[in-house]
């Protein structure tokens, strides 16, 4: 257990109808932009809905601009620490679910059954088995097929991805230290009988999102660094720059925990590297909505 985090290995060695619980969303409005008042955002709709066709619609939460102290000096792996300030200068929109199968099939055009595995297969059911490049891929068709409009759909960076998770808390998980809460919000090693739930099915943190705890494993957009929270900056981080990340082959971060690991694994800091080509049938995620020029 204890190694869970550092090698990807041990994580698949560990592995042995998405319901709208909020008010109908408003019409898609442009995505937020830094102001002169510190990001505030009076005008900007709370939701975001982004029509695939067919039915099929990403549903989207405005997070606002806003402070946190990143990372975990309780934890015994080294590379969530040290804690630090973090600022987070302009509000974003990010996905209130996971990215589904239906919404994957919606925007690629196929379902690429190969990547999902039999068991976690479903059109409520996050992709899964899709890789950091496979998002690349997915990104660029959403956005030629939604166009700009004043922003552009990406991964969330790391840091804006615990900023959303945790919602104001400071805890291990977004509602408080006691893990025997988790199942609550998660579908993870002790509730899920080891496959993934539609998502939407339990509670979602103050902020309004769903299954940032458990399901599926979700990537991040950095590069992944063992050492990088020692030198992370204040505003807005972004991860190492290539060639200086710790170790060089981690390739890119991935957060969250999944629906086949312990409870430990899907605090709120919890953050580990995978190589971004290869499949890896426990990680999917969940996309954001920046500024054209972010």
């Amino acid at each position: 257990m204890k190694n869970f985090v550092i090698w990807p290995i041990v994580l698949l060695a560990m592995a042995a109808t998405a319901h709208n619980r909020a008010a109908e969303p408003v019409e898609p409005g442009k995505t937020p932009q830094k102001s002169s008042a510190g990001g505030k955002t009076e005008s900007t709709p709370k939701e975001l809905v982004v029509d695939l066709g067919g039915g099929v619609r990403i549903e989207m939460v405005l997070v606002p601009a806003g402070q946190f102290m990143m990372g975990d000096d309780k934890s015994e792996y080294r590379w969530e620490k040290p804690v630090h300030k973090v600022n987070i200068t302009m509000p974003f929109y990010l996905g209130k679910y996971e990215v589904t199968q239906e919404q994957w099939k919606a925007v690629m055009g196929n379902i690429r059954g190969r990547r999902f595995p039999l068991r976690s297969r479903g059109p409520k059911n996050p992709a899964l088995g899709v890789s950091w490049n496979d998002c690349q891929a997915f990104l660029v068709k959403l956005n030629a097929k939604t166009g700009e409009h004043g922003g552009k759909f990406v991964l969330p960076t790391e840091a804006q991805w615990e900023y959303a998770c945790r919602a104001g808390s400071t805890s291990k998980f977004c509602f408080g230290d006691d893990a025997d809460q988790l199942g609550e919000y998660a579908w993870y090693g002790k509730n899920s009988r080891g496959k993934l739930h539609p998502v939407g099915e339990k509670k979602p943190n103050t902020f309004g999102l769903y299954d940032m705890h458990g399901n599926a494993w979700e990537w991040c957009a950095d590069k992944y660094g063992s050492d990088y929270y020692a030198k992370s900056p204040t505003d807005d981080p972004r991860g190492p720059t290539p060639g200086t990340a710790r170790p060089a082959s981690w390739g890119r971060v991935f957060r969250g925990g999944g629906c086949r690991y312990p409870a430990d694994a899907c605090r709120s800091a919890t953050r580990s590297g995978y190589e971004p080509g290869p499949d890896s049938f426990f990680l999917g995620f969940r996309v954001a909505r920046v500024p054209t020029d972010k």
